[in-house]
């Protein structure tokens, strides 16, 4: 028996705005935010806006003007696992949507994957459309050089929401004005390894490690515009520890690592 979708969350963080650094609301969660009012709205599912962290971030009040009619926020410090307290909220959702990557500067992206190992939930990425029916939940996905594709999985499930994801958040500041942040405490388990943790300021921007391109600048203008192979390989079989390994033997090979 298929299983109804009732329960939408939406969790949203503080972006930063790129030249000025003042907090505002993150565009992605903006998107994941449009995407939960619609499918609210067509299946007449209960929608909740959740956010871990301060609830005194004049930021989240965005949101409200976005269309959320209140934010509940999880109060969770600066040194605590937000995942850990996210997951116990999110028990008894059936579909729980998030951005692909927060906006504040050196964000990992990580916690969608995190959120949906701690629930035990698939996990669709990168998803720029979404739509529920009988009791899967199913969304096209971005791909590089325009591509895209349908992928589905089963009620309750996870979806990241891409940047470009096909709608188009309106602020209204009336709604602001009539929607609400509430507070709420939660005590999730505590982890094993948050005192080995350590936080600190980032001291360089991340590298991308990417190999030496040796081909002709004409070459390289054809590949832009096709699918063709680059000679790389899919590893779908084996061990983590041998997936691994191939990983390391490219990198070896390209010398962007020296061990």
């Amino acid at each position: 028996m298929s299983r109804k979708l009732t329960r939408i969350a939406v969790l949203v963080s503080v972006g930063r705005h790129p030249i000025s650094g003042v907090a505002r609301y993150s565009r992605n969660d903006a998107a994941a935010l449009e995407i939960g009012r619609t499918l609210s709205r067509q299946l007449g599912a209960r929608l909740d806006t959740l956010h871990a962290g301060d609830p005194l971030n004049p930021a989240l009040e965005d949101y409200l003007a976005l269309g959320a009619e209140r934010v509940e926020v999880l109060t969770c410090g600066e040194d605590d696992d937000a995942v850990a307290v996210l997951a116990v909220r999110l028990q008894d959702y059936d579909l729980v949507l998030t951005g692909t990557c927060a906006e504040g500067a050196f964000d990992s992206g990580m916690l969608p994957y995190q959120l949906a190992d701690a629930l035990g939930y698939p996990l669709l990425g990168a998803a720029v459309e979404a739509s529920v029916a009988e009791g899967r939940v199913t969304v096209r996905q971005f791909l590089p050089k325009g591509v895209r594709r349908r992928v589905e999985a089963a009620l309750p499930a996870v979806v990241a929401v891409h940047p470009l994801a096909s709608v188009t958040p309106r602020y209204a500041y009336a709604r602001q004005q009539a929607g609400s942040i509430d507070v709420s405490h939660v005590n999730p388990p505590a982890s094993a390894a948050a005192g080995q943790w350590t936080v600190a300021a980032a001291q360089r921007k991340p590298v991308r490690l990417a190999a030496e391109e040796k081909r002709s600048g004409h070459a390289r203008m054809l590949s832009a515009t096709t699918t063709e192979s680059r000679g790389g390989s899919v590893v779908i079989e084996g061990t983590s520890v041998e997936k691994a390994q191939v990983i390391l033997g490219y990198l070896r090979e390209h010398q962007l690592i020296d061990y």
